[in-house]
């Protein structure tokens, strides 16, 4: 049965952040998720982990001025030494939490370079995260981003990411594969993750179109769940979506699916 990760960036947001991985293990939960650590000590993090026997599920490299609107750098020429330094920063935090699983934004395309620089300046720059990363053990992502939630974004679509994986050829490379951004980009869910499963490293799911609980609106996660068993994916899966009314009180399509692999089984 999938494993489930909270994202504390979205849920739980009814506490501070420090608060959230407790919340997280009192509803269940064992691992949790969220887009960026870097406002807390690694330190801190890693005690509240510890604390509440959660395993770190992922997070994100530093992404640039997020205020600013900025989405990453890993596709800008000319910003190849602060991509670096964001590898290192994450580093701190990823050796301090145990964490395993580490994004890499490939940023918003710059309109002062061309489609092939991009291209170049992202490959190249994969290639080397990579090569750092690979003896601590520690696999880097990309993930499509979906062009309505993120107008401009280098990388949109499942096939795409895997040519950058071929291209990169690094064993430690991996596609995160959003559920939510697949289907308002791509939709055909499953056959897309039964054609690229080899290279998908983890799987995050949201309600579609809305963003709120995995319930209803235009997927079927039972189902996709269950291809996830089938095809014996042992990965987690981040639940990145907005709850629509309380974090607690709108897990009832987790308790539910749990409940129903109790009676089948």
């Amino acid at each position: 049965m999938p494993r489930f990760a909270a994202n504390l960036t979205m849920m739980y947001t009814e506490v501070p952040f420090l608060d959230r991985f407790a919340a997280a293990a009192q509803d269940g939960f064992t691992a949790v998720e969220y887009l960026f650590p870097y406002d807390h000590p690694p330190a801190d993090i890693s005690a509240r982990l510890r604390g509440n026997g959660l395993t770190q599920a992922l997070f994100n490299l530093p992404p640039g001025n997020w205020d600013a609107g900025e989405r990453g750098m890993a596709c800008h020429p000319g910003r190849e030494a602060e991509f670096a330094d964001s590898v290192d920063r994450a580093l701190a935090y990823a050796v301090a939490t145990g964490c395993k699983r580490l994004h890499a934004m490939a940023g918003l395309e710059p309109t002062d370079a061309s489609a092939a620089a991009m291209h170049a300046t992202y490959v190249d720059n994969l290639r080397e995260a990579a090569r750092r990363l690979q003896p601590l053990g520690i696999t880097l992502l990309i993930e499509p981003i979906n062009a309505r939630d993120m107008p401009g974004y280098f990388l949109s679509r499942q096939q795409q990411a895997h040519d950058v994986l071929a291209e990169v050829a690094a064993p430690n490379l991996q596609v995160q594969m959003d559920f939510y951004h697949c289907q308002i980009t791509e939709g055909d869910l499953s056959k897309r993750l039964q054609q690229h499963f080899s290279g998908v490293g983890h799987i995050q799911i949201a309600g579609v179109p809305d963003r709120n609980e995995p319930d209803g609106g235009e997927v079927n996660y039972p189902h996709l769940l269950d291809l996830l068993d089938q095809l014996g994916y042992d990965g987690f899966v981040g639940c990145e979506y907005r709850p629509r009314a309380g974090t607690s009180e709108g897990l009832g399509w987790l308790h539910r699916y749990h409940a129903s692999k109790k009676v089948s089984a």
